[in-house]
């Protein structure tokens, strides 16, 4: 409720002095015709109006602008809060579970069976730390040097292989709830533009929000497909709730994670998506999402350059 207060008073506040600009201008404008009209010095009268409605469109144009950039800031100050709380929560919520285990294992004595368990939620529980920082680094090796499309050509299967397999061992699913499926094409010779550490970071994030969002029996088809103009197309479709079509967009902006964080069930910092469009931009390629047709789920696609020979 405070967010959308926030937002919304620079709105109202914005559409009355845009409001009154308008009314003022109109008001003046008649006024300053009907002096035109009934004076003998008419050329004056005009010239003075004209000068006058070019200063109100300026005026107009800058509070429309100003109103525009005071909200996208606004936006942007409630994601990175989002986002500040999230990883808040990510960060202390394994710490706390670890300190848990650590004062019970030291303060009585524990069963082995029990010491074992112990042991592998710690592990657990430090494998999700470990992965929330390597997020954050790639966001910010992302932001501060951009891939160029020309750097380097990559082999798409291991790449595709890779991000599998770490989803695979992240989550504790079965490989065969991620197939990948390279149909007609060989996937020896499947080569796209760009350096595979860019690569594993666009196709890693896909895959694990499509089984993040999946869980706990997701269902995750990668497809290649090869396209015309030279261009390679990689579908990751999920069994997941789906992306409401009027959020399909949103969902790449930075800090933008769909629902509230205080009721959310998933873990994540609202990054992913941005990362992925980010590079997948800079290498000249796009992403979109579709929905999986029959539903319930999503399909996010990108497509990129694709490199013969």
């Amino acid at each position: 409720m405070e967010a959308r207060r926030s937002i919304g008073w620079p709105i109202t506040l914005g559409v009355v002095l845009i409001g009154s600009i308008l009314a003022l201008g109109v008001g003046w404008v008649v006024v300053s015709i009907a002096a035109a009209l009934g004076s003998k010095n008419a050329e004056f009268y005009w010239a003075i109006l004209g000068v006058g409605v070019a200063l109100l469109v300026l005026v107009l144009v800058g509070v429309i602008l100003y109103l525009f950039l005071t909200i996208k800031a606004i936006a942007l100050s409630q994601r990175q809060s989002n986002f500040i709380d999230s990883v808040t929560h990510e960060l202390k919520s394994p710490l706390a579970a670890i300190k848990l285990s650590l004062q019970t294992l030291t303060r009585r004595p524990v069963a082995p069976e029990q010491q074992a368990d112990f042991h592998r939620f710690m592990l657990a529980d430090v494998e999700r730390l470990d992965t929330l920082i390597d997020h954050l680094l790639d966001a910010a090796k992302t932001l501060q040097r951009r891939p160029q499309p020309g750097e380097e050509t990559t082999l798409l299967e291991p790449v595709l292989t890779h991000a599998q397999q770490a989803v695979v061992q992240r989550y504790g699913v079965t490989v065969d709830s991620i197939r990948i499926d390279y149909g007609p094409l060989d996937p020896a010779a499947l080569k796209v533009c760009g350096r595979r550490a860019d690569l594993e970071i666009v196709f890693r994030n896909l895959i694990d929000n499509a089984v993040k969002y999946a869980l706990p029996n997701p269902r995750v088809e990668v497809t290649a497909l090869l396209l015309p103009r030279g261009r390679v197309a990689v579908r990751v479709a999920d069994n997941g709730p789906g992306i409401p079509l009027t959020e399909r967009k949103q969902v790449f902006r930075r800090f933008v994670r769909l629902g509230s964080e205080l009721e959310r069930s998933t873990a994540g910092t609202g990054l992913g998506l941005f990362l992925v469009k980010s590079i997948v931009q800079s290498l000249r390629g796009r992403v979109i999402v579709k929905e999986r047709l029959p539903p319930p789920g999503s399909v996010l696609e990108v497509e990129l350059p694709a490199v013969h020979g």
